[in-house]
């Protein structure tokens, strides 16, 4: 039976010290209480000894926190450390200290400048004061920094972790301090630690994303038996940013995972994390991104349509309402776009068309973008205007007079050609197909429709007509106006333009 992945926010402490500007009390409130909201087990809120500000945060911070989150301040394996951080949590119900030091030989030669043995003596006695310190109703919880550097000497790591465990610490946690290697070299080395130490110790994991795979490794760390999953909100975090909370929380999900959070805050959260960090969504941002919903090939323009109203589709990892947008998938359009995206977009501002007329605008909607780029609505719409309501070629309707109840004077060019013909029919619509067969041109007609359309002051008539053309396709044709007849004259010279057109 899987055990219920703990989340651990290291936003207020790894996230904000990555920050140009860090969050006073007053900002981390903020982000505090959304955490809170949020769901998640337990808060990292500052390293108390860094500065007198973060040991007023962690203070303040631990007074208002729920009883059932845990509280956790950082601090390095010195006793004046530990000791600021737990008195600077000490109102918290749940309370932890966290206290890490590096045993990757690198690091411990090159930066601690200690021997192995010194390093694992310094972490034993840390944990021992920690836990004396926090009393025995708080936690320790000890990390092995740059543990991902660990492959070489891992069984040293394994013993001092025993002995840190008998110290007193109930939580381990592995850091991927530096990403540098593959995900599942490091998995390898947190299943080691996980066979290796009782099971009723939990064992934690905090990626960094140096090489974008701090989800993935977070991810596949939980199967491995690390439950606790330290992440931070937007991927903040120093360099390229720790694990990021909303993938990991979404990909356990999708894992058929039970995942304690309200996922429905998501979007929110990450747009007001956004605003108060400076730090912007990068419009690939996974899940959250402007366009992480949006589709520019026209095969997956096709998929996403025929799905969207479905929970799961055809080109999304999730239904855009399970972390709270609003907005659905998008239809942009570019050179490489089809019939579906100008059918969409087209419906979507509300103009009446058909997938075949969708169809007709594509290779003119290609041909542009491929000169500026990525087409806009208001540039779809002007395709829209030109090539369905107002269709040039080679007719041009100059002038329809009514002489009688069921004469009519059509006035047209033909190229060049003028054209002028009075005849009768029953009602303007028939007149006028007459007229266009009696000057010579072969007008099949077979069907119209009219509709009311708020479309500006200038239309408030749409008339659909249906043609057949030489080859034997049906051509429909539309056009707009105030009058009801002149809707149904343009509609039939934008029918006769598009018939020659395509020949």
């Amino acid at each position: 039976m899987q055990r219920q992945p703990f989340f651990y926010d290291i936003t207020l402490r790894d996230g904000n010290q990555s920050l140009k500007k860090p969050w006073n009390t007053l900002e981390k409130e903020i982000i505090f209480k959304h955490l809170t909201e949020f769901g998640v087990q337990g808060i990292e809120v500052g390293f108390a000894a860094a500065s007198d500000m973060d040991y007023e945060a962690c203070s303040y911070l631990s007074g208002i926190a729920p009883n059932n989150t845990v509280i956790s301040a950082l601090a390095r394996c010195t006793q004046n450390d530990i000791i600021k951080a737990a008195q600077s949590i000490q109102a918290a119900k749940k309370r932890r200290i966290h206290t890490f030091i590096a045993m990757s030989p690198f690091n411990m030669q090159y930066v601690l400048n200690k021997s192995p043995l010194e390093v694992k003596n310094q972490a034993i006695e840390a944990v021992k004061f920690a836990k004396s310190t926090i009393g025995a109703d708080g936690e320790v919880q000890f990390s092995v920094e740059h543990f991902g550097d660990c492959h070489e000497n891992i069984d040293f790591v394994i013993e001092s972790l025993k002995e840190v465990v008998r110290a007193g610490a109930t939580i381990i946690n592995l850091p991927n301090t530096v990403e540098r290697t593959r995900p599942k070299l490091f998995i390898n080395l947190v299943e080691k630690v996980y066979n290796a130490l009782p099971k009723d110790i939990i064992i934690s994991v905090h990626n960094h994303n140096d090489l974008g795979m701090a989800t993935a490794v977070t991810v596949e760390s939980y199967f491995a038996g690390a439950i606790q999953l330290e992440c931070a909100l937007n991927g903040l975090g120093e360099r390229a940013g720790n694990t990021n909370m909303y993938e990991v929380a979404v990909a356990l999900h999708n894992s058929g995972v039970i995942v304690p959070l309200n996922l429905s805050k998501i979007y929110e959260l990450a747009l007001t994390v956004s605003d108060m960090s400076g730090v912007a969504i990068y419009e690939k941002a996974p899940l959250i991104g402007p366009d992480a919903l949006a589709h520019r090939s026209g095969i997956h323009q096709d998929g996403a349509v025929k799905t969207k109203d479905m929970e799961k589709g055809a080109y999304r990892p999730i239904h855009p309402s399970l972390i709270g947008r609003k907005d659905d998938e998008k239809l942009g359009f570019t050179s490489q776009s089809g019939k579906t995206a100008i059918f969409e977009i087209i419906t979507e501002a509300g103009y009446p068309i058909s997938i075949q007329e969708a169809q007709r605008l594509a290779p003119i909607a290609k041909e542009t973008a491929e000169k500026i780029g990525e087409l806009s609505t208001r540039n779809i719409l002007d395709i829209y205007y030109n090539n369905i309501l107002n269709v040039k070629g080679a007719f041009r309707l100059s002038n329809i007079e009514k002489i009688s109840e069921d004469n009519i004077k059509l006035n047209f060019f033909f190229n060049d050609k003028e054209y002028n013909i009075e005849i009768s029919g029953n009602g303007p619509v028939d007149a006028c197909i007459k007229a266009i067969q009696k000057a010579g041109f072969n007008c099949e007609f077979l069907n119209y429709e009219q509709k009311a359309l708020n479309m500006g002051s200038d239309a408030a008539a749409m008339t659909i007509m249906y043609f057949k053309a030489p080859n034997g396709q049906t051509i429909i044709s539309r056009a707009c106006d105030e009058s009801t007849v002149k809707a149904n004259i343009k509609a039939i010279f934008n029918g006769l333009n598009i018939i020659y057109n395509i020949g």
